[in-house]
């Protein structure tokens, strides 16, 4: 057993992941205000002011800005990072495209947050379906816990495979709250992400020239976009065992494991970084969801679970920890061992006009491989609390034949 060096405490989530930045060490940071992410910036910002860190700050007029920021000290072959939410996210759209498509192993943490009009600056997760297809790797936190782990990560991962990340936190729900969370040392960090070192003609430089975000014709076009679709596929198994590797080298403290693989009751224990189950061994009804309604479900599974059947058959929940690169196999997979038969997405998101992302995800991946019913709900738009009531109602409609999308307000 790897002996943690880090201990618990309380924090903010936008304090526990800007330490967690400090402790990374990159070389550049730029970003703009917008709420909720700013908590994250400007503790960035006083580490840097009041000495304790050496990376440089470069505030930025724009978020498009920002982004064009990073995208040129990646370029040069540094570590690099930024935060944003909502209409800062869609403003750095253009960027973040350039930035997979030029293979940069770019950071950005993104404190999701809705989409206007109307104005809203409460959590839900539209702004980054907006930029699903952008070409970067998105993974989405549950908790403190996990946003910590999963920002470490994101690093390893990107300078691994030369592609974006992005870290997905529930705005205000995470970023404003406060809850007990272990933030490893740089030394513990280094043990599992070195210095970055970039290769020679992944960066530019004058001894060595290299062109990035070339112009491409209909002749090479198609196959430098297959290329990276490749590579983003192939990252599935890199994201699990790189996961692996983490939790060796970096243990989650023992007061901190609810809801990890621990608490799992499958034949084979499923926590491995694209995806997490947790409930009983079997379960006919399952919910899937990302972020931190997966804490508010597991809570009624844990109800569940001392009430001797709440709802006539098991209930679990599958965590999807990573939406891009889709883990359709995975999902496929773990749904087959649990013996699922009615399934419920449950999502902060709408594509208008169709139905939630996720949902839209969910049934290309089952199609004629899994015989499950399979119902969409859409809650916490513009920040409506999702409450265990509306939960517990979503659970005993999941087998119902009506309506196969529903909006739950309450």
């Amino acid at each position: 057993m790897v002996k943690n060096m880090s201990k618990a405490q309380i924090l903010e989530g936008s304090r526990a992941i800007a330490l967690t930045i400090k402790n990374i060490g990159p070389a550049v940071v730029s970003a703009y205000p917008i709420t909720p992410q700013t908590h994250i910036v400007e503790d960035l910002a006083r580490f840097k002011a009041d000495g304790e860190c050496d990376f440089e700050y470069a505030r930025a007029e724009s978020e498009f800005a920002a982004a064009s920021i990073i995208l040129g000290a990646s370029a040069a072959g540094v570590r690099v990072y930024s935060s944003t939410s909502s209409q800062g996210l869609l403003l750095m759209t253009e960027v973040l495209y350039n930035i997979a498509g030029m293979r940069l192993p770019v950071v950005i943490t993104c404190a999701n947050r809705a989409v206007s009009a109307p104005i809203n600056i409460w959590n839900d997760q539209q702004d980054v379906m907006t930029i699903r297809d952008a070409g970067w790797i998105l993974f989405f936190a549950e908790n403190h816990q996990e946003a910590v782990q999963q920002h470490i990560l994101a690093y390893k991962i990107a300078e691994k495979l030369q592609l974006p990340v992005m870290v997905n936190i529930d705005g205000f729900i995470l970023t404003h709250s406060y809850e007990e969370v272990a933030i490893p040392t740089a030394k513990e960090i280094k043990k599992f992400l070195p210095d970055y070192k970039p290769k020679a003609g992944t960066y530019l430089d004058p001894a060595n020239p290299r062109t990035f975000g070339s112009f491409a014709t209909p002749a090479d076009y198609l196959e430098i976009r297959k290329e990276l679709h490749d590579d983003l596929i192939s990252s599935l198994e890199i994201i699990k065992s790189e996961y692996e590797k983490y939790n060796k080298i970096i243990p989650i403290p023992n007061t901190l494991l609810t809801g990890q693989a621990g608490k799992c009751q499958t034949p084979n224990s499923i926590d491995n970084g694209l995806l997490e189950y947790y409930g009983p061994r079997y379960a006919k009804n399952i919910i899937i969801a990302m972020g931190s309604v997966v804490g508010t479900i597991k809570d009624i599974i844990d109800e569940k679970k001392s009430s001797s059947g709440l709802f006539g058959t098991g209930v679990g929940v599958l965590k999807l920890k990573t939406f891009r690169p889709f883990p359709a196999d995975e999902i496929i997979k773990t749904l087959k061992i649990v013996g699922a038969k009615n399934i419920a997405v449950v999502e902060k998101a709408i594509s208008l006009g169709n139905s939630g992302p996720l949902y839209i995800e969910i049934k290309s991946a089952l199609q004629g491989k899994l015989a499950a019913g399979v119902k969409n709900f859409i809650v916490g738009l513009g920040g409506r609390d999702v409450t265990k009531e509306m939960i517990r109602k979503i659970i005993a409609r999941t087998a119902a034949k009506e309506k196969e999308i529903e909006f739950i307000g309450k």
